[in-house]
């Protein structure tokens, strides 16, 4: 019953958007940050993931992120492509990741709102040479600028300390506002500015549907709750949208 009514609520719907979190990219197999198993219980956030810890030292980020995507080689799970496809049925209008992993573009979607960035390019912060970041992974124990042997190659995504995108942080609350449905996909909401979108689409009068393994402190914010994976839940309900259509 509450597969059928997200799915009602998205084929009516005229401006659906989709947030996700690290709960989506976990069912591909990158570690969450949070929780007793997360990354934040091995490592120390300020060290490898700040701004301030990179410019101290930044063989520690690399090696924070050799085993946070690297050793992964994750690839988009069914929650990835269940979001494509709604977005190529043209009902999801946009996403918007908390994530920097790329999955959704890998899963076919074409307008994903990137609020921390992502690991596409890494920009040397000496001479400004740019690689793209199958370059990087490559010599990623040994990571030095090829034109100046500076060790400060940093990729494009916001560290602790730094702030988002502005363009990007902007687009994501038109998005939001614009929106008469508004699904939040494995996120715990934590993390602001982030964490106030579902607030902007609220009040701007869109439903809010909340899927995600755990309960939030967040879900009395929702119409809808569904707890699980999103790789289960999202493609039954696009097949129960397709058969209403």
């Amino acid at each position: 019953m509450v597969i059928d009514n997200i799915a009602r609520l998205l084929k009516n719907s005229k401006h659906a958007v989709v947030f996700t979190g690290a709960g989506i990219s976990a069912e591909s197999g990158i570690p969450t940050f949070r929780g007793a198993n997360g990354l934040w219980s091995k490592y120390d956030p300020e060290e490898v993931a700040s701004i301030y810890g990179f410019m101290r030292n930044p063989r520690a980020f690399w090696a924070f992120a050799k085993e946070l995507i690297v050793k992964t080689k994750a690839k988009p799970n069914a929650g990835h492509y269940a979001i494509a496809e709604l977005e190529r049925m043209g009902i999801v209008k946009a996403v918007i990741t908390q994530n920097i992993d790329m999955l959704h573009q890998k899963a076919g979607s074409r307008r994903v709102l990137e609020l921390h960035g992502s690991l596409k390019y890494v920009d040397c912060l000496k001479c400004g040479k740019t690689y793209e970041w199958e370059e990087i992974i490559s010599k990623i124990d040994d990571i030095k600028c090829e034109n100046c042997g500076s060790l400060y190659l940093k990729p494009r995504i916001v560290f602790f300390g730094e702030q988002l995108p502005r363009d990007v942080l902007n687009e994501a609350i038109e998005e939001a506002k614009k929106s008469d449905l508004f699904i939040v996909v494995g996120s715990s909401l934590q993390v602001y500015p982030a964490a106030s979108l579902p607030f902007i689409a609220k009040e701007s009068g869109a439903k809010l549907v909340l899927i995600n393994k755990d309960p939030t402190d967040k879900d009395w914010l929702f119409d809808i709750v569904v707890y699980g994976k999103a790789g289960e839940i999202l493609p039954k309900i696009v097949e129960k949208v397709k058969k209403m259509i």
